[in-house]
């Protein structure tokens, strides 16, 4: 086999597996946490096995969805922190970008970070929990790698920007599932709470009891 059939091949597969991925897509924006891979296959024209084939299993699935939604976030995110705005304006639009983001697609926001309640179609016992702390702890090093950038923090610089990497991750991701599920807020309103949180409102509020604070 020549070079030239070698590159077609691969070229027909990539595509092959960016229709997959669009099929299953569809099926999680309907049935999100219960997306089983008999769906998939049936939403796509194949059988079950020729999916297995693709992806291995619903876990390989999954990787491949995950990692198509979490790179467009982290494009949107990218962008709203390096729009030409103020600070504080910048932080807000990222903070929104990533609200907006799962409140656009909740169904597959839920298929990525909460597992199925008892599975269908063969999925049974299919954990997706243990594939979303890979997810998060990716989007936790990309801010740090951003905050590193552009924010001079001093000779520990890159420590301290991965502690708040990961820590302004796990802020908007607990924030915006508690959210997600009560809306207890607007939106807006979430950002502009969140975004002063960051600014510091916690160290200069008042304490209520009288003593030393926490």
């Amino acid at each position: 086999m020549d070079t030239t059939q070698r590159t077609d091949q691969q070229r027909s597969a990539d595509r092959r597996r960016r229709e997959l991925l669009e099929a299953a897509d569809r099926v999680v924006l309907r049935d999100g946490p219960q997306a089983s891979m008999n769906a998939i296959a049936a939403e796509a024209g194949i059988t079950k096995p020729i999916l297995y084939r693709h992806f291995g299993d619903k876990g390989g699935l999954y990787a491949a969805l995950a990692k198509r939604h979490t790179d467009a976030l982290l494009d949107s995110l990218r962008a709203a922190l390096d729009a030409p705005a103020e600070r504080r304006e910048r932080v807000e639009s990222t903070l929104d970008t990533y609200l907006a983001a799962i409140e656009a697609r909740p169904q597959v926001y839920r298929f990525l970070m909460h597992p199925a309640e008892g599975g269908t179609g063969g999925d049974q016992g299919f954990d997706v929990g243990k594939h979303s702390a890979p997810l998060l702890r990716r989007m936790g090093e990309e801010l740090a790698q951003v905050i590193e950038e552009r924010v001079d923090v001093g000779p520990e610089s890159q420590q301290l920007a991965r502690v708040w990497g990961h820590g302004i991750v796990g802020m908007m991701h607990a924030a915006g599932d508690w959210w997600l599920g009560e809306r207890p807020c607007s939106r807006a309103e979430l950002v502009r709470s969140l975004a002063d949180l960051l600014w510091g409102r916690l160290a200069a509020a008042g304490d209520r009891m009288g003593g030393p604070g926490f």
